[in-house]
């Protein structure tokens, strides 16, 4: 979930406005770390983002959001949930956009945590009429998909035999299944339901493949935007 000092606007519209209007700063750990699909995604809108590094985690960079310190901020869904709504309920905190989730086709829908708010992919659209593409983009939805939506992964060694890896795979069908880990993890990570077996493993395929041109861009960017090389 991305969001913004109430200074820039007390609605999303109106803030993503004066985002795009004006420099804003975010307090950010690296250039190639948690932060980079949420960088290119604010670059690909037009936002003038100032970013600054040397964070050790998004907590230390909601608190200088906190602080005043930066003008928008982002946090995974449980975080945003515990530690920003109570900022968005007094009036702190306004929320923008979320980075979206991706269904078992691989395409970015709506964060069922936050279905009332836009993806990116949205406010893009409405931004500049046509939906986003490009070496940029894709650059964008391969590190949003390896740094969140495949972010916690439970493998085993690629020569593990089948029967064990059907084995753990029907377990883990049966553990997500009861209500206690229903209970649980909606309480601690939101309304989600773990990916198995063949939908992650092409989810895994697709995010760790990147061509030749998503490279070039990339590393283009990060040298010319950050001044960090790959």
């Amino acid at each position: 979930m991305v969001y913004g000092q109430p200074s820039l606007g007390d609605t999303a519209d109106a803030a993503i406005d004066a985002l795009l209007s004006q420099p804003v700063k975010l307090a950010a750990q690296n250039p190639t770390g948690l932060e980079l699909p949420v960088l290119i995604a604010l670059d690909l809108l037009g936002a003038d983002v100032q970013a600054v590094f040397g964070m050790r985690s998004r907590g230390e960079g909601r608190l200088a959001f906190e602080r005043g310190e930066a003008d928008i901020d982002f946090q995974t869904s449980s975080a945003y949930l515990s530690n920003v709504t109570p900022l968005v309920e007094s009036g702190k905190a306004v929320p923008l956009f979320s980075l979206g989730l991706l269904d078992d086709d691989g395409k970015i829908v709506r964060d069922p945590a936050f279905p009332d708010l836009p993806t990116f992919n949205e406010v893009y659209q409405a931004r500049h009429g046509e939906a986003p593409s490009g070496p940029a983009y894709e650059a964008f939805r391969k590190f949003f998909a390896s740094g969140f939506a495949l972010q916690k992964l439970i493998m085993v060694p690629r020569d593990t035999p089948q029967e064990l890896v059907d084995a753990y795979r029907d377990a883990a069908r049966e553990f997500v299944a009861t209500d206690e880990f229903k209970q649980d993890a909606e309480a601690q990570l939101g309304p989600y339901t773990p990916v198995i077996g063949d939908v992650i493993q092409r989810h895994l395929e697709d995010a760790m493949s990147i061509d030749e041109a998503t490279r070039e861009w990339l590393a283009k960017w990060l040298e010319e935007k950050h001044n960090a090389r790959i």
